[in-house]
């Protein structure tokens, strides 16, 4: 720990204030973990930008006592529609596409300057300020602290120590920098606008939706206002030398035209360019990226936000366990490998499809005008493709079940797997006890003697559940045995259902149960 009586001190520090900041810091309080939180910025973001909010996100904000605040400051969504030249083509039912699947079966839309807001209000309830106006200027790493040097609004430099350095300081992070991380990828060459508006038309019914055009491109996202609305498009027909100060008077009108929008009124409009990028590695010694920082992607599928919320997560009661004592700090091993799979996968896939969105070329437009208007209608009226996609963009599929955390095979569940969601009578779920935010064991049916006393000597929680058919529908074995991440992760999986794999697993890996 660091010595309080050199320099100033906190076990985590966080470079960053935004989503992924703002939700580490959070989970990390929660679990009794001091924390420094800064960002140079003067204040919180004032526009909406990142927008939806996926289910697993939701289900990890239940485990933290805020999900909500999200559901009612934001736009559950009931569906996406999907226009070609000027036809509403198919319209997708989003509001139960994940019914059966998680406590949240849709998704939720979420502005990002509410959705800081409620986190750094969280935060304050608990004793933590954002530092504003502070801004890190180096760091070193002696393997034992990392001491920094930080600069604030007035021009004074101060000098602190940490344990750790988390940085969630954005696509120009200076903890990637300082830590020498490349970030290979690229930038598409088309420029795109984001605008927040009110409009109406058919557009204006709290549902998404998406134009595609030989030649134009814009998405609708809806805002909890009435009429409130996020325009996501290409800008298309200027040069190079007109793209300068663009205004949203500027930009194509042909999609807008298409889906028969009537902007009323411009709220706030910006033009940005896409990148596509994964960092070399997240994480050197006592410091790690996060978020934008680690990876950046298009806006498909509503994912950016979404994903470095999970890094945070991820890496959070990784790091709680370790500054606590109750791991090694070879738990923080596994935090790179779970996170980095998936961003690359991600990055690989969203830019895919947003190519294909979004290209000018003759073959990317056949698809976009010819054969979505044939296979739209197709996934819209298949309950089977909705749920698909759901388990895709939702984020519940994601897994580790390749980490070295992850162990066994119980039913259709691995370890490392989400642990699969379990409704029950009334409004009860097997989701309850996550709120702990801490290991846990969970038996569906009867739970073995020995299992029974192995959680009593590793002081670890034993949930038991009725056998039921959502149980085995879910894919879970009876009277199996299922140890439980505070990140409601399945490490191991135990279809024998005995204590003996359980004492092994912690004692393998050099854990304990908080507490302990």
């Amino acid at each position: 720990m660091p010595d309080d009586n050199h320099m100033n001190s906190a076990p985590v520090l966080i470079a960053g204030a935004g989503p992924t900041g703002l939700v580490l810091a959070l989970w990390l309080t929660k679990s009794g973990v001091p924390v420094r939180i800064f960002d140079k910025e003067a204040e919180a973001g004032t526009s909406s930008r990142a927008l939806g909010v996926q289910a697993r996100t939701l289900e990890l904000y239940r485990q933290m006592g805020i999900a909500n605040e999200v559901l009612s400051g934001g736009v559950e969504v009931a569906g996406g529609n999907f226009w070609v030249g000027g036809k509403r083509v198919a319209r997708v039912d989003i509001a139960d596409a994940g019914k059966g699947l998680s406590p949240f079966a849709g998704l939720v839309c979420f502005p990002q300057d509410a959705h800081e807001r409620m986190l750094i209000a969280q935060l304050l309830t608990l004793g933590v300020t954002v530092e504003r106006s502070t801004e890190l200027l180096r760091f070193s790493d002696d393997g034992a602290l990392i001491r920094a040097t930080l600069r604030h609004a007035d021009g004074t430099e101060e000098q602190c120590a940490a344990s750790y350095l988390a940085g969630c300081d954005g696509a120009h992070s200076a903890v990637r920098a300082g830590l020498s991380i490349g970030l290979p990828g690229g930038t598409y060459d088309q420029l795109f606008y984001v605008a927040d508006a009110d409009v109406s038309g058919p557009v204006a019914n709290h549902e998404v939706h998406v134009d595609f055009d030989s030649f134009d491109f814009l998405a609708v996202f809806p805002m909890r206002a009435q009429g409130r609305v996020r325009l996501i498009g290409a800008v298309v027909g200027k040069t190079d030398a007109e793209q300068n100060n663009l205004t949203f008077a500027d930009v194509s009108d042909q999609a807008i035209r298409d889906m028969k929008v009537t902007v009323e009124k411009v709220n706030w409009f910006s033009t940005y360019r896409l990148h596509h990028r994964v960092a070399d590695s997240f994480r050197k010694g006592r410091a790690f990226i996060l978020g934008d920082a680690a990876h950046i992607h298009s806006p498909v599928g509503a994912q950016g936000m979404n994903t470095g919320i999970g890094d945070a997560i991820n890496l959070a009661w990784k790091l709680a366990a370790v500054v606590k004592g109750d791991a090694t700090a070879t738990l923080l091993d596994s935090y790179e490998p779970e996170r980095i799979g998936f961003a690359r996968k991600l990055v690989s896939t969203t830019d895919r499809i947003f190519t294909l969105v979004t290209n000018r070329g003759r073959l990317a437009a056949f698809v976009r005008t010819n054969l979505i208007p044939i296979l739209m209608p197709i996934v819209s009226s298949s309950a089977r493709m909705r749920r698909l996609l759901f388990r895709v963009i939702s984020q519940i599929q994601i897994e580790y079940r390749e980490s070295a955390l992850s162990a066994g095979v119980a039913g259709e569940v691995h370890g490392g797997d989400r642990l699969p969601w379990v409704p029950m009578s009334g409004s009860d779920d097997n989701f309850t006890p996550l709120t702990s935010m801490a290991w846990q064991a969970h038996v569906y049916g009867e739970a073995k003697a020995s299992a029974t006393r192995a959680c009593a000597e590793q002081q670890l929680p034993l949930h038991t559940f009725d056998w039921s058919e959502n149980a085995a529908r879910a894919g879970l074995a009876r009277s199996a045995l299922y140890l439980v991440r505070p990140d409601g992760y399945v490490a191991l999986a135990d279809r024998d259902g005995g204590g003996s794999g359980l004492r092994a697993y912690f004692t393998e890996r050099g854990l304990r149960v908080a507490g302990r």
